[in-house]
C-alpha cells in the first residue's frame, strides 16, 4: 500500500519547485534596464516587442523558459549581423558576463519579482480610505462581498460561482477558521439542521472558538512576524520569542490596530518582532537590526517591499536608500550612516516616515516616543495601505488568492479595487476586529462557491471562485492526530527555556491562561512542536525571514517524506494500533466514521468495497494501517477544497 501512495506522490509532485539560479532583482533587473528598457519598456516597444513584464516576454516568444538557446532574445544578443543584433550597432553590446546572467535566468525558468514592470505608467494606490458605493442586490445575495462580486462578474461576463455542499463547506470552514475537520459529530449536526440561516450559525459558532482559533492562527501569525522558538539568533540572546504575546491576542481577539501598535512600540512580551535578529559574525549592512525593522514593518502592515531600498534605490519599485534608512533610523539608537551595496556613503541618514502626508516622526524624539509617533502613523485613519494590506492577507488565507496579488506586493492593481476597498473599510467600521471581517467573508456566497483550480495567467486573472489550497504542515499533522487519537506528549524543553533562550512555548501559552494553569490532557497542536525534517518538507518556515505565502507545489523531499519518512510511518502504526482496538469487530464502521472524519463525507460504494478488501473481515494493525496511508495520502485529505 505504501508503495501504491508514493507512486500517487510522484504523480501529485509533477512539475517540482526548483529554485532560481539567478535573482531577478539584483542580477537580471540591472541588464535589463541598463541595454534593453530604453527601447522595449516604460511607452515604448520598438519592432512591437515590449519587455515590461514577465507576460510580455512570454507573448512575444522573446524567451523560452528552460531553453535560453532557442530564445530569440538570446540569439539577437549573441548575433553579429548588423540587420539582427540587438542592441543595434550603435549602441553599446553586453558584455558576455551580462549576457551569460540573462542565459542563466531563462534557463532556470524565467523567474519575475512578482508585480513588478517596466512600465513607466504603473498602478499607484491611493493612500487614504476609499468608500465604493455597494451596487444592487442580485438573486437575494445579500452579503456586501457577493454585491460587490455581482457587478464584477456581470462585467467580466462571468457567472457567480456553483455553490458547495453542506459537507464540504463545513469542512472548509473548520480548516480555515480553526484548523481542524469537523468532528462527525458536529457534521452531523449541523447536516440535520434546518433554515437558511443554519450555514451563518455555524460561522458564528466556529469563530467562537478562541482557544482552537488561536492556536491556529499562530501558524499564520508566527511565520508574518518570524516567531520561532529556537534556531539562529537564539545561541546568544539575539532573538526573542513573542509566543505567549501573541497568542493572549488571538484568544482575546485584540483589535488589530491595537495589536500592531503593540508591535510597533512594544511591551516586554512584544518586542521580539521588532529587535529582530542579531545574526552571528559579520553581515550585510542590509541586514542590520534597524534595517531589519524597516524591511519587517513595511512588508507586514503597507505590503511593500523594502529589502532592495535596504541596498539601493530599488530596481523594481520607488522605495529609495534614504526612505528605507529613515524607517529604520526611527528604531534605531545612534545615527546610521547611508550604506550603498555594502559601501559607507558618508551621508548620515534622517528619521523618516514614508508617507508623510499623514505626519511624520520627530527626529529628536527618544526612541520610545519615536516608535509610538510611527505606531500612530501606521494606525492612522487616512493610512488606507494598512488596512488594505491585512484585508488583503484575509482575503488570500480564506479564498485561496488575495484581491492584489501577491499579498507583499501591494502597490499592484487589485482586480477588484471596490471589493478591496470595502473590506479595509468595513475593518475600521468594526473598531479593527479581523474576526468581524472574517466573518463578512466566510458568511457570502462567494465562499462558498465551489473549489477551483488556477489555470489563468497570473496577468490575466480574474475572479471565478475560490482557489484549492493545500493545508498547510500544522494543518496536516493537528488532523491526523486529532482524528486518530495520536497528538505527541508536551517536549519537556516547550515548558521551559534553555540556556541558550530556547524553547518555552508551551509555558508561554499557559502564562496566557493564568499563573496556576496546567496543560493536564490537552492536546499539543502542530504550531507548538518544535520544526523537523516532516514538516520542513511541507513548506514550514524556519522563520528567519517574513513568509507571507507558503509553497503550493509538492517537491520531491516531501513525496519522501510523506512516503517513507519515519516521523509519519511512526504516527500510522500507533494509530493504526489505537484504530484497531477502538474498532474491534467493527470494520464496515470504522472506514465509514474514518471517512466522515478526514473527508467530511461517506464512502462511495466503490470506496467501501475496495477498502473493506483491504483491511478484511479481521483487520489486523498492518491493515489498519494501510487504511489509514489510503485515506490521508488522498488529494481531497490533503487540500482544503
Amino acid at each position: 500500500m505504501k508503495l501504491i501512495c508514493w507512486l500517487n506522490l510522484w504523480v501529485v509532485a509533477v512539475p517540482l519547485a526548483w529554485g532560481a539560479e539567478v535573482d531577478f532583482v539584483h542580477d537580471v533587473a540591472p541588464v535589463l534596464k541598463k541595454h534593453c528598457v530604453e527601447c522595449h519598456g516604460g511607452d515604448k516597444s520598438e519592432g512591437g516587442f515590449s519587455m515590461n513584464t514577465r507576460a510580455s516576454l512570454l507573448d512575444a516568444e522573446a524567451a523560452v523558459p528552460g531553453k535560453s538557446g532557442k530564445s530569440e532574445m538570446i540569439l539577437r544578443l549573441r548575433s553579429d549581423d548588423p540587420d539582427e543584433q540587438m542592441p543595434p550597432p550603435k549602441k553599446d553590446r553586453l558584455s558576455g558576463k551580462e549576457i551569460a546572467v540573462l542565459e542563466r535566468w531563462i534557463d532556470s525558468g524565467l523567474e519575475w519579482e512578482p508585480g513588478f514592470s517596466f512600465s513607466s505608467g504603473g498602478y499607484e494606490p491611493p493612500l487614504k480610505p476609499r468608500r465604493p458605493e455597494l451596487p444592487p442586490v442580485v438573486d437575494g445575495r445579500e452579503n456586501a462581498v457577493d454585491r460587490i462580486l455581482d457587478a464584477y462578474l456581470k462585467g467580466e461576463k462571468l457567472r457567480f460561482p456553483t455553490p458547495v455542499s453542506d459537507r464540504e463547506f463545513a469542512r472548509r470552514l473548520y480548516l480555515d477558521v480553526i484548523g481542524l475537520p469537523p468532528p462527525p459529530e458536529e457534521l452531523t449536526a449541523f447536516l440535520g439542521k434546518k433554515g437558511g440561516e443554519r450555514r451563518g450559525r455555524l460561522v458564528k459558532q466556529v469563530l467562537s472558538r478562541d482557544q482552537a482559533y488561536a492556536e491556529h492562527w499562530m501558524t499564520f501569525w508566527n511565520d508574518l512576524l518570524r516567531n520561532a522558538y529556537s534556531g539562529t539568533g537564539f545561541i546568544d540572546g539575539g532573538r526573542k520569542q513573542i509566543t505567549g504575546w501573541l497568542y493572549q491576542s488571538l484568544m482575546e481577539n485584540k483589535s488589530f490596530d491595537q495589536f500592531t501598535s503593540q508591535l510597533i512600540s512594544p511591551t516586554g512580551d512584544s518586542e521580539g518582532f521588532i529587535r529582530g535578529i542579531k545574526w552571528r559574525g559579520d553581515v550585510n549592512a542590509s541586514q542590520s537590526r534597524a534595517l531589519q525593522f524597516a524591511q519587517g514593518v513595511s512588508q507586514v502592515f503597507l505590503g511593500i517591499n523594502m529589502k532592495c531600498a535596504s541596498c539601493h534605490d530599488s530596481f523594481i519599485d520607488r522605495w529609495t536608500l534614504k526612505e528605507a534608512y529613515g524607517l529604520a533610523s526611527i528604531v534605531s539608537k545612534k545615527e546610521l550612516e547611508l550604506t550603498r551595496c555594502d559601501k559607507p556613503t558618508g551621508a548620515k541618514a534622517a528619521v523618516g516616515w514614508i508617507f508623510p502626508e499623514l505626519g511624520n516622526v520627530d527626529p529628536a524624539a527618544d526612541q520610545p516616543e519615536r516608535l509610538r509617533q510611527l505606531a500612530a502613523l501606521m494606525t492612522h485613519q487616512d493610512n488606507g495601505r494598512f488596512t488594505r494590506t491585512i484585508v488583503n492577507r484575509l482575503w488570500r488565507q480564506l479564498m485561496g488568492r488575495g484581491i492584489v496579488h501577491p499579498v507583499d506586493a501591494m502597490h499592484t492593481r487589485p482586480w477588484s479595487e471596490d471589493l478591496l476597498d470595502y473590506l479595509a473599510c468595513y475593518l475600521v467600521d468594526q473598531k479593527y476586529d479581523l474576526k468581524k471581517v472574517m466573518e463578512l467573508i466566510l458568511t457570502s456566497d462567494a465562499y462558498r462557491g465551489r473549489g477551483t483550480k488556477l489555470t489563468q495567467r497570473p496577468d490575466d486573472y480574474r475572479f471565478e471562485g475560490p482557489l484549492m489550497r493545500r493545508m498547510t504542515a500544522e494543518q496536516f499533522l493537528d488532523a491526523i492526530w486529532s482524528i486518530t487519537g495520536t497528538w505527541p506528549k508536551p517536549d519537556s524543553r516547550a515548558f521551559k527555556k534553555d540556556g541558550r533562550q530556547q524553547g518555552g512555548q508551551l509555558e508561554a501559552v499557559l502564562k496566557a491562561h493564568g499563573e496556576n494553569a496546567e496543560w493536564g490532557d490537552r492536546p499539543v497542536r502542530a504550531v507548538f512542536t518544535p520544526l523537523n525534517g516532516l514538516q520542513a518538507s511541507l513548506g514550514r518556515p524556519n522563520r528567519e525571514q517574513v513568509v507571507t505565502e507558503r509553497p503550493d507545489l509538492m517537491t520531491t523531499l516531501e513525496a519522501i517524506h510523506l512516503a517513507n519518512g519515519p516521523t509519519l510511518a511512526g504516527t500510522l502504526a500507533a494509530a493504526g494500533t489505537n484504530l484497531l482496538e477502538q474498532w474491534k469487530g467493527k470494520p464496515g464502521e470504522m472506514i465509514d466514521w474514518l471517512f466522515l472524519s478526514a473527508l467530511s463525507r461517506e464512502p462511495t460504494r466503490r470506496e467501501r468495497e475496495a477498502l473493506t478488501e483491504l483491511t478484511g473481515a479481521e483487520p489486523t494493525r498492518e491493515t489498519v494501517e494501510d487504511l489509514l496511508w489510503a485515506v490521508f495520502m488522498l488529494p481531497e485529505f490533503q487540500y482544503v477544497n
